[in-house]
């Protein structure tokens, strides 16, 4: 293009050869310093070209000022402006002109004209901008107001005090990624091990004037040699990831993705496995140098802190004959124990465990524990000692803090080398946003909390089980299992069984004990898929989990587990539909095992009748009649309708509901809609009744799905005479109204107002959508990135089902596994509706983003089991990504 801006072509040739340059021979110093010396050569001619006057100076901030610049990162610039206002004056065109130039250039500027007094005041308010002007480089101009700027940060600059600030920044950037380094998706500049931790060590060395390279910190005796070239292998790999990140993106971009991991790690000539994706062998070496990192930042700020703030004199206070307290931290008197004994290593984690008082340990003990890990050998592993030390820990306070820790600095992943394989290992299953050993430990610490007062009000139900719990390390050991054989290929509740059957007896774990934790690691899955994937309220269901469990102690322990690892899966996975859920098996298998420790046969029909009578009892304070008799002849032309099989599959306050508002309404020709804040879940509730009708199921599902609504749950059921009873448990995706959900908790929770509104404005609107014979819309939102970019192929299974329970016509099982996404329901309605399937039943659970749904039908007359393999591969076909 003729008109094309020249400096904006140079820059573009120029990073092109650049990207080529660094494709062809990879060198990630050499690229960002040539980088940010191109944008230094264009920036100085733009200022000229813009005839800045002599009284200005330009100067290079941040990242930029630092002379390393990443391919599409900012160009942080300082204007600094003399405090004489004629001489602002005569300026400020030309600084116009020049940041225009600098935009029309390609340079993506962030800009900021400042006298030197404004620089203190906003460094003073803001300690990123202190940190900024910390970096200065002159590029232009005024080299004595640049000079005089420089003078006044390093005199006003309170070392001590920027220390205090840049501490609390991190802790507060870690925070905000949940002090977990290990997430999917990671931010490789500010997750805990990123770049910014590299950054702030630096920032204070050079404000404590101590050096700003990791040689220059060896020098210093902050750091060793060894240890700064670990650094700088470290800080080369991030360097270059984000490099690459920024090439494939075409633009700033610092999160890892699911959308580049792929052309990442094509990129780096990283190879799949037999049991691991490319992409996964890519995250899992990030993910183990962002722990080097995360270890050496702890590390050198401590040392840092003894530098620029010290103690003066020592304040310690010795605790036995090896270990003391220096300033409040655990210190070895001799720090070369861990290296001669490196079981030592344990005892003092067991010493800073046993005293909540004690922060961690001071500098050199740490360091020295850091250095001794890998001495963690067989000989270790073997040692009875080191076992003895080991369950103490498994039953002591702080046991979420110390194996963090001890997984942090090597520790957990040298005794227990299984452990160690699955460190930094993802998990594309649409279900898990941790890493597998990161997920492990989430899954301790739930285990821990439901053991501690404090979070009784949180978890009541597991809190009160906790309590009576005898011997919790078993479940402890059974948490640290249940995932470790990830990633080896087969069935990896069956491996981890075998090693945690071997770990326990190794131990010296008993023989009983050592059975529920091979048992629990064994049958870890089995709750969770059979409260989310069959019917509960079916008596066979029930017996057959019974026989499996046997006994109070095994179910107790596998409700515990499976709890503390749903909830250890993601921060937005749980909720109280599962919850309820879960409690709800619990409660029937426990029934089931006390009726068979007594020889009481169950009853189903005992249970129908005490249902019956709860809910009348319910129904009648809800009418307000004084006559038990009097409703009783209301719901009877109601309940006449209904088989057995409904008063078991709905809760006693479900059945009350639907009578209450359906008494008046038995034979009605119009649909009725009625919705209410759920009694058992953060959503709402809503109920379906009208006369069946062809693809009923595909309109209700449509209509939720247009207003982003989550159906988490629904129940389908038919009356004797030929009207479908439904009822679905709604979520919202999103927000119904601005300020209407909080949605900081696992799930969303709707405030009172909007929740008003959406229940009138689900009855209002699904009413008229049911009593309209439009054509059923397709709906057609965006999918998510995490989908597309997740390799999770559909699975559907269909069944034939007894025969002999069914008095009307054989009944086939559709269960389904497959990605979550908009439009899922109506797409599989339509399908049934195309394929003359009669939906009996439905049981729909959402697992983080998979789909996991039960269908009960009704095949047409002309459909057998002879058909279910065509069928079968159709629905597949359906469900993939759309």
């Amino acid at each position: 293009m003729p008109n094309q801006n020249p400096w904006r072509v140079k820059l573009k040739a120029e990073r092109a050869a650049l990207q080529a340059a660094y494709i062809a021979k990879p060198n990630p110093n050499k690229l960002l310093s040539r980088h940010a010396k191109l944008v230094d050569d264009v920036a100085t001619a733009l200022a000229k070209e813009a005839a800045l006057p002599a009284s200005v100076a330009v100067l290079a901030v941040g990242g930029y000022g630092r002379a390393k610049l990443f391919p599409a990162s900012d160009v942080d610039v300082l204007i600094a402006i003399p405090e004489n206002a004629d001489d602002v004056s005569q300026a400020e065109a030309a600084i116009e002109k020049f940041v225009t130039l600098l935009w029309d250039s390609g340079i993506e500027a962030g800009t900021s004209v400042r006298t030197i007094a404004q620089c203190m005041a906003e460094s003073a308010k803001d300690v990123t901008v202190l940190t900024s002007l910390i970096e200065a480089r002159p590029l232009y101009g005024n080299a004595a107001l640049t000079q005089a700027l420089m003078d006044a940060i390093w005199t006003n600059l309170d070392v001590p005090q920027f220390f205090r600030l840049k501490i609390e920044e991190q802790q507060q950037r870690h925070a905000k990624h949940q002090d977990v380094a290990m997430n999917l998706e990671p931010n490789i500049k500010e997750s805990p091990g990123g770049l910014r931790d590299l950054h702030t060590v630096l920032w204070l060395s050079k404000a404590a004037k101590l050096g700003d390279t990791w040689d220059a910190l060896a020098e210093q005796n902050i750091l060793t040699t060894a240890e700064a070239k670990h650094l700088r292998h470290h800080e080369r790999v991030l360097h270059d990831i984000r490099i690459r990140l920024h090439f494939l993106a075409n633009r700033r971009e610092d999160r890892l993705v699911f959308d580049y991991q792929d052309p990442l790690a094509q990129m780096l000539g990283v190879t799949a496995t037999k049991h691991k994706r490319a992409s996964e062998a890519l995250m899992q070496r990030y993910y183990l140098t962002a722990k080097a990192i995360w270890q050496l930042n702890t590390i050198l700020l401590q040392n840092l802190s003894q530098k620029i703030m010290p103690p003066g004199k020592h304040a310690v206070k010795k605790l036995n004959a090896k270990y003391a307290l220096i300033d409040g931290h655990l210190a070895a008197l001799d720090e070369t124990i861990f290296a001669r004994d490196p079981v030592e290593i344990f005892r003092a984690f067991l010493l800073l465990q046993k005293h909540p008082e004690i922060p961690f340990f001071a500098p050199e003990t740490l360091r020295a524990l850091w250095r001794a890990a890998p001495k963690i050998d067989k000989t270790v592993r073997d040692n009875p000692l080191t076992h003895e030390i080991f369950l103490e820990m498994l039953r002591s306070e702080r046991l979420t803090f110390v194996l963090r820790r001890m997984s942090r600095y090597s520790v957990l992943g040298r005794y227990l080398p299984a452990f160690g394989r699955i460190t930094g290992q993802m998990q594309h299953d649409l279900f898990h946003v941790y890493t597998v050993d990161e997920h492990i430990l989430m899954v301790v610490r739930n285990l821990r909390r439901f053991a501690l007062p404090r979070f009784a009000d949180q978890h009541r139900f597991c809190s009160e089980l906790m309590q009576g719990f005898e011997r919790i390390e078993v479940l402890y050991l059974a948490a640290l299992f249940h995932d470790i054989a990830k990633g080896r290929g087969g069935d990896h509740s069956e491996l981890g069984t075998a090693d945690a059957t071997r770990f326990c007896k190794k131990i010296g774990l008993n023989q009983a004990d050592t059975e529920l934790v091979a048992w629990l690691v064994a049958m870890h899955l089995q709750m969770s898929a059979t409260a989310q994937k069959q019917d509960l309220s079916d008596p066979e269901v029930i017996a057959q989990f019974s026989a499996r469990v046997e006994n109070e102690r095994r179910l107790t322990a596998l409700y515990l587990l499976t709890v503390a690892d749903i909830r250890g899966t993601s921060p937005h996975v749980w909720n109280s539909w599962k919850a309820q859920l879960l409690e709800e098996l619990f409660v029937s298998t426990r029934r089931a095992l006390r009726q068979a420790a007594s020889g009481e046969a169950p009853n189903s029909a005992v249970l129908v009748e005490a249902k019956r009578t709860a809910a009348l009892k319910l129904f009648t304070a809800a009418e307000h009649e004084t006559e038990l008799f009097v409703a009783l002849s209301a719901l009877t032309p109601l309940w006449r309708n209904l088989e057995d099989r409904y008063f078991q599959r709905f809760e006693v306050s479900e059945i009350a509901w639907h009578a209450a508002s359906l008494w008046q309404h038995t034979d009605t020709e119009k649909a009725i809609v009625k919705a209410r804040a759920s009694t058992i879940s953060d959503g709402v509730q809503v109920l379906v009744y009208t006369p069946d009708q062809g693809g009923l199921f595909a309109r209700i599902t449509a209509y939720f799905e247009r207003l982003h609504l989550d159906i988490v749950a629904a129940k389908i059921a038919s009356t004797n005479h030929g009207y479908a009873l439904d009822t679905f448990q709604i979520s919202p995706k999103i927000a119904p109204a601005k300020n209407a959900v909080n949605t900081k908790a696992s799930s969303i929770t709707i405030n009172p107002e909007a929740l008003a509104g959406l229940v009138e404005q689900i009855e209002r609107e699904l009413m008229r959508e049911l009593r309209s014979d439009k054509k059923v819309e397709v709906v057609n939102h965006r999918i998510s990135r995490q989908i597309r970019h997740t390799a999770f192929a559909p699975d559907v299974r269909i069944r034939a089902l007894d025969i002999a329970k069914n008095a009307k016509a054989p009944l086939f099982e559709i269960a389904l596994s497959c990605a979550d996404q908009p439009g899922l329901l109506s797409r599989i309605a339509r399908f049934f509706i195309a394929n003359k399937i009669d939906l009996v039943e439905a049981r729909i659970a959402t697992l983080g983003a998979r789909a996991e749904d039960i269908f009960i039908v009704r095949l047409a007359a002309d459909q057998g089991l002879a058909d279910t393999a065509a069928l079968q591969e159709s629905l597949a076909n359906i469900l993939g990504i759309q």
